[in-house]
Formats: C-alpha cells, structure tokens, sequence
C-alpha cells in the first residue's frame, strides 16, 4: 500500500492543499492529512481540511511521500514543529520523496534540507533558499533526486506529474513503507 502525508495549518494555500489530496489518491495512496495536535485546519480561502494524524507523531517508517503545501501562514506554523522538521531530515536521509510549493519551502530551509540542492518556490521566499545554500531556479517545476518543488498554484499539474513521476523511479529502490495499525 502506498502512502503519502500532507502537513499543513490553518492558512494552507486550498488549492495547493487539495489539488495533491485528490491527485495521490487516484495514484492509489492512501493520503494522511497532519497538523499540529490533529486540529482541522481552513485554508486560505475558507475551504476545512479534516485532520487525520498528529504533525507532532508522524514517523518516516509509515509514509512513501510527504507534500508540503504553501499558502505562507501554513508553512510558517508548520516549519516550527520539530517533530516534523525530523521527519523531513529522516525523509530526505532515506531518499523518500518530498514534494513542496509555493512558500512550502520554507520548512525544508528550517529542516536543513536544501544546501546544495537544485530548488525553486514562491518568488518572495527565493532569498531563504538561496541563504540556506540552496541554488534557487526559476522554473515551473524542478526535480532535484527525492526533492519536487514549484513556485505557485498554477503550477499544481506539472508539480504533480513530476511528483508521480519521480515517485515511480525512487520506488524501484525502496521498500513500500510499513504498514500502519
């Protein structure tokens, strides 16, 4: 069984939130939905997000692919979660993909995550990346190993096909993740 997690807060970017959501599930995964304490969450525009797992107890073992959404008031709650930044530095060690947008990136600048790696996001969060050692691009779409990252929300399908995409490759040589009691 394949299994994807989003993380979000209350101001997540709806579309950045949802387009993923419902993109993994017709892949076939199973989509968690964390936020701190398993509160739901509203996004930008008022859309609720049912929580299903607490941001503060995911684990890498049980997930195949984490999204971070951005909307910039979610990614700034979500980016001082620790539980969370552990989960994307484990996520990344192990090579598992990660697929962020929009000021999404934010939390793999706060995971450590981007020094040296091919990246892109929001325009206004470009500096964050640049001074964590990222090398920001200015593209749709950018695929850099087990990292997927777009800038905005027009930008949902090609991030997801590439998302998808990369996901196929990186799973030939992993283990689907454990199964979840």
């Amino acid at each position: 069984m394949k299994r994807a997690v989003i993380v979000a807060s209350n101001g997540v970017e709806d579309s950045e939130f949802f387009y993923p959501y419902y993109r993994l599930q017709e892949a076939g995964f199973t989509v968690d939905v964390a936020t701190k304490g398993k509160v739901n969450v509203k996004g930008k525009h008022g859309v609720p997000a049912t929580a299903t797992v607490d941001a503060e107890q995911i684990k890498e073992p049980d997930y195949d692919l984490v999204v971070i959404p951005g909307g910039h008031e979610s990614p700034d709650r979500v980016r001082q979660i620790e539980n969370v930044l552990q989960f994307l530095r484990d996520f990344d060690q192990k090579g598992k993909l990660i697929a962020s947008t929009c000021h999404g990136p934010w939390v793999l600048v706060s995971a450590g995550i981007v020094k040296g790696r091919q990246a892109t996001c929001y325009p206004g969060c470009k500096d964050d990346l640049i001074n964590a050692g990222a090398n920001y691009q200015n593209a749709s779409v950018i695929v850099d190993r087990n990292l997927v990252t777009a800038p905005h929300y027009k930008q949902n399908a090609v991030w997801m096909k590439e998302t998808l995409a990369q996901y196929e490759k990186l799973s030939q040589f992993q283990p689907a993740a454990a199964a979840v009691s």
